[in-house]
């Protein structure tokens, strides 16, 4: 009596292999059906005088154990994710019409016009701003002289440190403060107003009040639909 076998594992391999890349491809990107094809033929096509080892047969079911607990937590993970993501269009609308505070250190710059930034500092200080594009390069410097204690504002012409225009698009901004002591002062740039729309630069979801832009995930506080909306 003939008995069919794939004698060497070069073969196995073979099978294993053709039929792990067929069910990625299809239906199992994480390879747990093309796990268990592999066991299957392993077991259908071992040599009857030399059989699978029991150890290495509990290897590869504890190595099966493993994938599928991958597998969940890779579930769990993206379930998480789209449970707490704060950024889509759908909260970001939801904002519209409410009073919100958050920080507002971001500058959109558009036909190359001198656009307007704010900061609040505790007391007396001498003021430089760094002005950085979306790369996170410092492009400019802003000289802010002394001011005293309160919320001041500063304008860039939107060129840079060298007398070059930029180019339109997003930029930040940074406040040093230094008081007469050269100790450094703590600069606010919290902003607080009526969100009146969205807008995304390089793919990222802002919140409107009036022109300034206030990155969603530093609203620090919201209040209810003011009257007028």
């Amino acid at each position: 009596m003939s008995i069919n076998q794939v004698s060497s594992s070069a073969e196995v391999n073979a099978i294993f292999n053709s039929q792990t890349t067929q069910a990625v491809k299809e239906e199992d990107p994480l390879g747990r059906d093309a796990f268990l094809t592999m066991l299957v033929a392993q077991l259908k096509h071992q040599d009857p005088l030399n059989p699978m080892e029991g150890a290495d047969f509990s290897a590869q079911l504890a190595q099966f154990s493993t994938l599928e607990q991958m597998f969940k937590v890779n579930e769990n993970l993206e379930n998480i994710e789209s449970a707490i993501a704060p950024d889509t269009e759908e909260n970001l609308m939801d904002y519209i019409g409410k009073e919100v505070t958050g920080v507002n250190n971001s500058l959109r710059l558009e036909d190359s016009e001198t656009v307007e930034g704010q900061y609040t500092i505790g007391e007396k200080a001498n003021i430089l701003i760094s002005i950085y594009n979306d790369a996170g390069v410092q492009v400019a410097t802003v000289l802010g002289g002394q001011k005293e204690a309160g919320t001041h504002s500063f304008e860039w012409d939107g060129t840079d440190d060298y007398g070059d225009t930029m180019l339109d698009g997003s930029y930040s901004y940074e406040v040093l403060a230094v008081d007469e002591n050269y100790e450094t002062v703590e600069v606010d740039t919290l902003l607080s107003g009526t969100v009146t729309g969205v807008t995304y630069e390089n793919g990222s979801g802002y919140l409107l009040i009036g022109d300034k832009l206030v990155d969603p995930t530093t609203v620090t506080r919201v209040g209810q639909e003011s009257a007028e909306a």
